[in-house]
């Protein structure tokens, strides 16, 4: 698959799922790196902004096999990879797979389980496979987690923990749409009764395995020059030397950076990366890889600045 074709493929998802989501342009540009990077993605949002819709518009539109699990206060972490499961008929042990052996999982309100429960993840999105009784199990090689939390609501939440956020390869805040995008909402929606479909609005499959997986060889052949990989390098140190950080991006977020760049690239029919395709994706590569220091805290500033002045203060390579 060339360059142009990743496009044109990149064109058709986006055409299917905005005959179902309004707006949302800049999440889907995302979730489409992120497939083509073979990253997760955290969507973070206030209710009723389409989170869950739009991840299950993006799955129709590939064809990929799709789980939900909703996270709630009392779920196990045997609810979401299964278990083994004694027959007594056969006197054996059978695995009796949970919701994450499928292709595409949408973790809902991920932030709502406890961390023991939200530790169930940590194996299936690095390394793509569960452990069971000691045994493990392979996912699909095509395993992808968009997950979902309202940054609004705390009571009743577990936060993230650092190493589960690393494992994001990007996380998007959703704001609310503009008045025209709301209208058209309203317009579109007002009259359905219960939650929109994805089929019934004429949302088609419009790739496969086979094309998805063409699509990820024509991104890992893109070409990453040395400037940009000391570009990308700089801009992840930096992250460690700011006075206004705590803690920095690790060094695997420097690799996802590279790696989502190269997707960018394609995404935009080219087949090299420029610092504009790093600048694009850094802020959501590294807005939930950081801690703010005490100082900058109390002083109320925002990661997202933070991330952002260091952007404008690394010179890029020309």
């Amino acid at each position: 698959m060339t360059v142009d074709e990743v496009k044109a493929l990149a064109d058709r998802i986006r055409g299917e799922v905005g005959k179902a989501i309004v707006g949302q342009g800049d999440t889907v540009d995302l979730l489409l790196t992120a497939l083509f990077a073979r990253g997760h993605m955290l969507l973070e949002g206030p209710p009723g902004a389409a989170k869950t819709f739009l991840a299950q518009c993006f799955a129709r539109t590939l064809g990929l096999v799709f789980g939900r699990v909703q996270f709630t206060p009392d779920l196990m972490p045997a609810d979401i990879i299964g278990a083994n499961m004694f027959n007594f008929q056969t006197s054996t042990f059978s695995l009796n797979p949970g919701p994450l052996f499928c292709e595409l999982l949408l973790a809902d309100e991920i932030n709502r389980t406890p961390p023991k429960t939200q530790a169930a993840l940590l194996e299936a999105m690095q390394e793509r496979r569960v452990t069971i009784d000691g045994k493990s199990h392979p996912l699909s090689a095509r395993f992808m987690v968009v997950a979902t939390q309202n940054p609004l609501e705390q009571q009743g939440t577990y936060p993230l923990p650092e190493a589960q956020l690393d494992r994001f390869l990007f996380k998007q805040t959703l704001s609310y749409p503009t008045e025209a995008e709301e209208r058209r909402i309203v317009a579109a929606y007002g009259v359905i009764s219960g939650q929109p479909d994805p089929v019934a609005l004429g949302v088609a499959e419009v790739a496969d395995a086979a094309a998805l997986a063409a699509a990820e060889a024509t991104v890992g052949a893109i070409r990453l020059t040395d400037p940009i990989v000391g570009y990308v390098v700089s801009l992840v140190r930096a992250t460690r030397e700011s006075a206004d950080l705590q803690s920095g991006a690790s060094p695997r977020s420097a690799a996802m950076l590279a790696l989502a760049a190269r997707a960018r690239a394609a995404l935009d029919g080219r087949d090299y990366v420029i610092p504009d395709d790093v600048k694009a994706l850094a802020l959501p590569a590294l807005r939930h890889r950081v801690i703010l220091s005490p100082a900058a805290e109390i002083d109320g500033r925002r990661a997202d600045a933070v991330i952002q002045g260091l952007i404008d203060q690394v010179e890029a390579p020309r």
